[in-house]
Formats: structure tokens, C-alpha cells, sequence
């Protein structure tokens, strides 16, 4: 099978369409084609898991007309470019992963009546998926709210392609040692991510001798640009990193402290890891904010937003949590359910019966 593959942008859209790539070459003869921008991440990071990649010039209808008419203008170079990939590839199906470059090429391949389909991580869609909904033959998204989103009557709710990768992931308490505390003792993990968020880290700075007197540990991610610049004030339960490996530390831990990325809640369902999420203000679409309520309407997670975020009210919403096993469990168990640790799998059974229809 030949497949076409959008994604970019972003670790959100990239790294979803990489763990749904990982396993189609497992499970099926293929060739695989990744399209994305040629000034963004995905041009160095698809190439290096091994993938052919090829870069257009494109970029988002943000800012003001001038930068809408280059816009515009990139995209109509886009749509030739596509148009000329698609008849020298020859894709069996083309897939979008919610970037601006995927309009181009499923619109490509639609015209030319090759099976299409878009993934949209997120429970409030972006605009590209927006567009491209009701062109498509599927649609496949991660959250029930989905599906008042889009009207094409082909959706599927089958999850995130990153949840089947960390379905795998070990719960070894054990690594809490490499960190120099207790694998007995209940642990929060705060980790907004491999960057961190430099907002939360200022009330994780207060925050830490709030801790100090809990008999629970905290280990406090600070990312790595930030971490020379982070006040630490550690204790014997209070431990400041700039970088964990998220999976397996999140594993671990009784609770996490988090953001709200697409990738980030998917992995923390399919591994039944209470939590409480702080979505970044700061990206489109305010989306993260919507993926934490969706689970916190489901009762798997607490939604604790930015402007709401100090040091007492952090401090306090673990003390509610890490202290009620009842809580923890009920969080587990309602994350679990949301869990979809056969996204990867569903989503090939349902490309096959796209291509063969």
C-alpha cells in the first residue's frame, strides 16, 4: 500500500502520525510519504525516524493582510506542488494530520478520487480538519465531542496513535530512586512538557516550600532552557530536574501535574494516571483547554487553569487528590475508560477498508 501522510507544525500533530506510521510498516507492505513544511520541526524530525519527507512552503492565515496574501499565494504554489506529488507517488490513501499542508494534498487526492482521511487529536478541531471535514471519506478523532464538530456522517471515534505506543510503558516504582526518594511514598510529578512553561514554574517556585512539610514527594520538572534560571529550594521529598523521560516517570507517580496536549492525554488515559491539567493559554484554538475539560467532565482528570494557578490553589488541588485513595482510584478507573490503546490498529483496519471499498 502507498500512503501519503500530512502532519507538522507541531509535536501534537507530528508525533501521532509517526506512532500510526510505526505500525502500519509492522503490519502492512508499504510505502510511506510524508508531506509537511519545509521550515518547520517535522522537516529534521520525520526524516530522522527514517521516513521520505518532502517540505513545501506554506504557512498559516495569521497576522495581518499582508501576511494573508503570502498566505494565500503559498498555498496556490502548494496546491500544484501537491497535485504533481500525487500523480508521481500515486498514493492507495492520503492521510491529514490537522496541519495547514494537509488541505493542499487531500484536496489533491480527492479530485483525483483517492481515499482520504483526517485525524484530529484534539476535542475542538482545528481550522485545516474544520475545512477538510466534510471532504474526506473518514474522519477519525479522539474525543465523543468530536462528533458535533464535523458533519460527515463517516466518523469515527478511535483514539490517538501515541496511546498505543505508551500502552506498553512499565509501571516501575523503583525508578522514584534514580531521583533519590521513596518508591513507598506517594509521588506528584509537575511536568509541562520537554520545554516547560515558564508561568507555571514561578508558582512552582513558591509552591516548593509549600511542599517541603507534605508526606508526600514532589518531583518538579522545570524544562530544560529553564532550569539554570529556576530558584530551587529542594527537600528531602522535593526534587528539581530540568528533564524526565515524561512515560515512565508519569507511570510511576500517583499523580501528575500537566498540560493538556493531545499527545499528553491520550497517554495519561491509556495508562490510568490521575491528573491535574493546567492547559497552555497560549496555543490556537485555546485546544489544550478543551482536551482537560472533556476529561474532567468524565471525572478523569481535575482542569486547573492558568488564570487561576497560584501557589496555594496548586497546592491545595494536590493536598485534595494525592491525600483521597477514593479519588485517585475513581481517576484511574474514568481515565482508563477513555483510554484507546488500539487507536493504531483501528485506524489501519479502517484505511484498509477505505482502499478496498
Amino acid at each position: 500500500m502507498r500512503i501519503i501522510i500530512a502532519t507538522g507544525g507541531s509535536g501534537g500533530h507530528i508525533y501521532p502520525a509517526l506512532a500510526l506510521a510505526d505500525e502500519i510498516k509492522k503490519e502492512i507492505d508499504s510505502e510511506i510519504l510524508f508531506i509537511g513544511s519545509n521550515n518547520k520541526m517535522e522537516q529534521v524530525e520525520i526524516p530522522s525516524h527514517g521516513y521520505a519527507f518532502k517540505g513545501i512552503n506554506v504557512q498559516g492565515m495569521n497576522g495581518g493582510i499582508k501576511d494573508k496574501i503570502i498566505a494565500l499565494y503559498k498555498l496556490f504554489k502548494a496546491n500544484k506542488i501537491c497535485n504533481n506529488i500525487i500523480e508521481e507517488f500515486k498514493p492507495d490513501i492520503v492521510i491529514g494530520f490537522g496541519n495547514y499542508i494537509s488541505v493542499s494534498i487531500v484536496l489533491a487526492a480527492s479530485r483525483k478520487h483517492i481515499p482520504t482521511m483526517i485525524h484530529e487529536q484534539n476535542s475542538y478541531a482545528g481550522k485545516a480538519n474544520k475545512l477538510l471535514g466534510s471532504k474526506v471519506d473518514a474522519v477519525v478523532g479522539c474525543y465523543e465531542e468530536n462528533l458535533k464538530e464535523f458533519k460527515n456522517k463517516h466518523i469515527y471515534i478511535l483514539g490517538n496513535p501515541r496511546a498505543s505506543q505508551a500502552k506498553d510503558t512499565i509501571k516501575d516504582r523503583n525508578i522514584l530512586k534514580t531521583f533519590s526518594l521513596d518508591p513507598n511514598i506517594k509521588t506528584v510529578v509537575c511536568f509541562m512538557g520537554s520545554l516547560g512553561s515558564e508561568s507555571v514554574n514561578k508558582v512552582l517556585e513558591e509552591a516548593q516550600k509549600m511542599f517541603a512539610n507534605k508526606t508526600y514527594q514532589v518531583i518538579i520538572v522545570t524544562g530544560k532552557k529553564h532550569y539554570d534560571n529556576f530558584h530551587k529550594q529542594e527537600s528531602h521529598n522535593v526534587k528539581v530536574v530540568p528533564y524526565i523521560d515524561g512515560l515512565k516517570v508519569m507511570a510511576a507517580c500517583d499523580l501528575c501535574v500537566i498540560r493538556a496536549g493531545a499527545t499528553t492525554a491520550s497517554e495519561v488515559c491509556v495508562l490510568g494516571i490521575p491528573s491535574i491539567m493546567i492547559p497552555s493559554p497560549y496555543v490556537p484554538n485555546n485546544h489544550q483547554y478543551y482536551n482537560a475539560k472533556a476529561l474532567a467532565d468524565k471525572k478523569a482528570s481535575l482542569l486547573l487553569e492558568e488564570k487561576d494557578l497560584t501557589a496555594d490553589s496548586l497546592v491545595s488541588s494536590i493536598d485534595l487528590l494525592i491525600n483521597d485513595d477514593n479519588i485517585l482510584n475513581e481517576m484511574a478507573d474514568n481515565a482508563l475508560k477513555l483510554g484507546t490503546p488500539n487507536a493504531s490498529n483501528d485506524i489501519i483496519k479502517l484505511m484498509k477498508e477505505l482502499v478496498n471499498q
